[in-house]
């Protein structure tokens, strides 16, 4: 059986990682500044993370939510406590798509409406209604396209109220820092008023934290950076190291009902033995603290670069731009120098999301090898 060819695929296959490094089938050395889409947070083979996982699995790795896990109430009184997010709820799944789409559906639920706001060049999943709230007809499928979302430009703070005052809005979802999309941010008076015109108009306002979260800007959440209170916030990719998990934090105006959401392997015993090590590792090793020092020293040393257009983006969450396409650019910095980095739906932008362990001397490789390809 061949695999169903969707993936163009590099010509390197990792089989182990350390930290900020993975290694291939020759022990040939890469140095990782893209975590496999921002997930590896911590880094590669954390030994706590290593631990926990392994004595987890050998006491018991899975049994449903139909019965008490104690490590789920430990998880959510441990986030409350590290993100600052005080009263909300948490309901843990499987990906940042099955977060999207619990988040939209119980938007749904709470205001009894179905009509959803998103905005241009936003990545939300590739389920039914998360890929309908997501800015690429290429990916969204007929029957994905029967949902009712209305795309905005970023920052339409008119056409926002427009569609909000028709009254069958139920959700407007936005990631305050695009991933995808190519590292785009908007005003602070747009994600403050927006969040003032949901709570005006009953629509549910969902911070998209999937990829954002769990301290990549440099605060716990991107939204922190503003005076806004998400009714719902969704949680994935960084908060399992790279074991499958995500969620939702929920704010207490909206209730719980048996029944309203479920899930079969979201927040098992090991999903929550891998993002309680991530939480613990963040507080202990001062994770925080260390995007935004390594985030001032990769702006400062993006000054040596003539030929950049454009930083975008903060803390590990980064987008150098240029005024050409970087397609050959990240190809040569795979091949010729080791250094995985991301693209974007913007074809002249390269992402860097590497662990947030990484370290001053990793971003001088990254910087001197890009010199090297641009100026040759």
């Amino acid at each position: 059986m061949s695999l169903f060819n969707v993936y163009p695929l590099f010509d390197i296959t990792p089989v182990k990682a350390k930290d900020v490094y993975v290694y291939d089938e020759n022990n040939t050395e890469y140095l990782d500044l893209y975590g496999g889409h921002a997930v590896i947070s911590i880094g590669h083979s954390h030994p706590k993370y290593v631990k926990n996982i392994s004595d987890q699995v050998a006491k018991m790795g899975f049994y449903s939510n139909s019965i008490q896990n104690p490590m789920q109430v430990e998880l959510a009184n441990k986030l409350e406590e590290i993100s600052g997010c005080k009263d909300y709820e948490l309901f843990l799944c499987n990906s940042g798509a099955e977060a999207n789409e619990n988040a939209l559906k119980l938007a749904s639920f709470h205001t009894d409406k179905k009509k959803v706001i998103a905005f241009k060049n936003g990545f939300h999943g590739r389920t039914s209604a998360a890929v309908a709230a997501t800015d690429n007809p290429k990916i969204i499928a007929p029957i994905n396209a029967q949902q009712e979302v209305e795309i905005l430009e970023l920052g339409d703070l008119v056409g926002l109220e427009k569609a909000l005052a028709k009254n069958d809005v139920c959700a407007v979802i936005i990631e305050f820092i695009q991933g995808v999309g190519g590292l785009d941010e908007s005003t602070t008076a747009f994600y403050e008023t927006a969040d003032k015109l949901c709570k005006k108009y009953n629509t549910c306002f969902i911070a998209d934290e999937v990829q954002s979260g769990f301290g990549r800007t440099g605060d716990f959440f991107a939204f922190q950076k503003f005076n806004v209170t998400p009714d719902i916030i969704s949680i994935a990719k960084g908060m399992g190291n790279g074991f499958p998990v995500g969620g939702i934090l929920i704010h207490p105006s909206i209730k719980a009902s048996f029944g309203l959401l479920g899930t079969t392997f979201g927040g098992n015993h090991l999903a929550c033995a891998a993002t309680l090590t991530v939480l613990d590792v963040i507080k202990e090793e001062k994770l925080m603290e260390n995007v935004k020092d390594i985030s001032t020293y990769f702006i400062e040393k993006s000054k040596e670069i003539p030929q950049l257009k454009n930083l975008k983006g903060r803390g590990l969450m980064l987008g150098l731009e240029f005024d050409f396409p970087i397609a050959e650019l990240r190809k040569n910095l795979i091949y010729n120098h080791k250094i995985f980095t991301g693209s974007a739906k913007n074809p002249n932008l390269i992402r860097i999301l590497p662990s947030l362990t990484v370290q001053k001397k990793h971003i001088d490789v990254f910087f001197e090898a890009l010199k090297s390809e641009l100026n040759s």
